[in-house]
């Protein structure tokens, strides 16, 4: 069977819960919306880690972070890149003869660009700076640093994700003829600090966003860190009124990502691409965004940050209309999948399964807890280890308090149940759990020491 072409939009720090198909009460995501009508919305998708760089690489490689070995953001204590001698999907799709074309955000390696993995073309954000100084636009504002503020200079057709949805029409409409084509687009988008124009800057009103489950939160037995979180942002005390402006703006930006979603779409159906072609859209993580009385995405594993929007169209080759609840991994199965659409065989290196096979309910052994992990950026080195199946979440701090939540009764993930003797059985079930995966996947932090720290539950 011919290889299909493929397009994978891949977005920054967005929410699983901010996707209208998703069940988020006010947001408008049409477009989405229309991909899940016609293709599988994976609702339990989760990234391998709540960090960008490595979730990023973890998508490139198919592989978790403790068998890729990138841990860490660019700006941490430490910083490792991939190495080079590591498989990566782009170099394979090309081997298999595809066209590849790289628009947006690359955040893999500070040094090595998407050219260096595979890919033909790379079109990146400093292209976007460029063409708005040439139409005399000025930067956007940041008077309100990482809590955004609306962008008075430009029109939506003008904006950054307007620009670079055209890039990819554009790539569309000039494929080479006879191969079949690739397209990654990374909009840096809605990453804070979110700044959209009008009309989405007020698109949604404050007063009318109502507070994320979690967001009432003392974080009454839970790690330091979390309260030092919010200190260090000097967001300590800020109630919902504070929020829900810069949660408006963010819910803006999401539904100006989706429009220029749509638009692509359209184009798809203008050049008869959309019954040949694997379309994809995933985020590297979710955001915060308030919730907890938190920001960003560091040292917690809250599904504000650890579970994410998925979902594939593949005409004829996965069913329409379908919600698909099996645990799925937004990178690692993502990789398999598009080595999967091109015919390519991943190598040994890649960790993840087939998503066609759970869409169609035909995945041999679905998974039935998914893993996440942290070692630590923004205040120092930290690690972390969570397992979390249907109803339970457990969160290994190797330095702090352990979490243990009950998903059914506690879906914001308020009272922490690790100390509860009621929940001991659970508790030791998933620690057993958490150490077999760490095993399974070569986790150097697993040592004897710390396995004997989890197994035991040496702590006070």
């Amino acid at each position: 069977m011919r290889p299909s072409h493929i397009l994978l939009i891949h977005s920054d720090q967005h929410r699983h819960d901010c996707v209208g198909t998703n069940g988020h009460p006010l947001l408008k995501t049409p477009s989405l919306d229309r991909l899940a009508d016609e293709g599988t919305n994976f609702t339990h998708a989760f990234c391998p880690t709540p960090i960008c760089v490595p979730a990023r690489v973890s998508l490139l490689t198919g592989a978790w972070p403790t068998k890729h070995g990138c841990i860490f953001n660019f700006d941490a204590e430490v910083f490792h890149p991939v190495g080079s001698e590591t498989p990566a999907f782009p170099a394979l799709l090309r081997e298999a003869g595809y066209h590849l074309a790289h628009v947006g955000k690359w955040q893999v390696d500070p040094k090595r660009g998407p050219l260096d993995f595979g890919f033909h073309e790379d079109i990146s954000d400093g292209d976007y700076g460029r063409w708005r100084r040439e139409q005399g636009i000025p930067p956007t504002p940041h008077a309100n640093r990482w809590f955004g503020e609306a962008d008075p200079y430009v029109r939506p057709e003008q904006t950054h994700l307007a620009w670079a949805a055209g890039q990819v029409i554009r790539l569309l409409e000039s494929r080479p003829p006879g191969r079949p084509l690739f397209i990654q687009w990374d909009p840096p988008e809605p990453h804070l600090p979110c700044s959209p124009p009008e009309p989405y800057a007020s698109m949604y009103p404050p007063e009318a966003i109502p507070p994320w489950p979690g967001f009432r939160d003392p974080l009454e037995g839970k790690p330091y860190i979390q309260k030092q979180q919010r200190r260090t942002w000097k967001i300590d005390g800020w109630t919902w009124e504070d929020w829900a402006p810069a949660v408006g703006r963010y819910m803006g930006v999401v539904s100006l990502m989706d429009r220029q979603i749509g638009r692509i779409l359209d184009a798809m159906d203008r050049l008869h691409l959309a019954h040949e072609t694997l379309a994809v859209y995933t985020t590297d993580h979710g955001d915060m965004c308030g919730s907890h009385g938190m920001i960003d995405k560091h040292y917690v594993m809250y599904d504000d940050v650890v579970r994410v929007p998925l979902i594939l169209r593949w005409p004829g080759r996965i069913p329409t209309r379908s919600v698909c609840d099996a645990f799925a991994s937004s990178a690692i199965d993502v990789a398999y999948t598009l080595c999967e659409a091109a015919g390519v065989r991943p190598p040994p290196t890649f960790g993840g399964q087939s998503l066609t096979s759970l869409a169609r309910g035909e995945a041999p052994e679905p998974r039935r807890d998914i893993f996440s992990t942290y070692s630590g950026n923004q205040f120092g080195l930290y690690s972390q280890r969570m397992v979390r199946d249907q109803r339970w979440k457990y969160v290994w701090n190797a330095t702090a308090e352990d979490e243990l939540y009950d998903l059914q009764a506690d879906p914001g993930e308020i009272h922490n149940l690790a100390r509860q003797k009621a929940c001991a059985g659970e508790l030791a079930r998933l620690r057993h759990r958490l150490i077999d995966w760490m095993q399974d996947t070569g986790d150097r932090l697993l040592n004897q020491w710390t396995r004997s720290q989890i197994e035991e539950g040496l702590k006070e």
